[in-house]
């Protein structure tokens, strides 16, 4: 069974945030984004990004309860260091 949890951020510049953050992650993993999606393959799961008319959606999926805690971990801090000069910050919902 796969295990999920998302977050919702308003943002003007969604493109914005799904390029530097999968670009981030390219150097370790396989990505794959344009300026509507973004695919990022964890070994422990999947981290997915999704424009929105007025903001970002970020979503992780995992095996295991414990791989999905990491993932939110992963993907939300380094979330909220890609986007400081708009301090957002994610509250994510299973």
């Amino acid at each position: 069974m796969t295990l999920t949890a998302s977050a919702y951020v308003a943002t003007p510049t969604p493109a914005r945030y799904i390029s530097r953050l999968c670009k981030h992650f390219a150097h370790r993993v396989t990505v794959e984004f344009d300026e509507q999606r973004g695919r990022i393959e964890f070994d422990l799961g999947l981290g997915l990004l999704r424009a929105e008319g007025d903001g970002l959606t970020l979503s992780v999926e995992s095996q295991t309860q414990e791989g999905l805690d990491r993932l939110q971990e992963i993907v939300g801090s380094h979330f909220v260091r890609v986007a400081w000069q708009e301090e957002l910050q994610l509250e994510w919902n299973a």
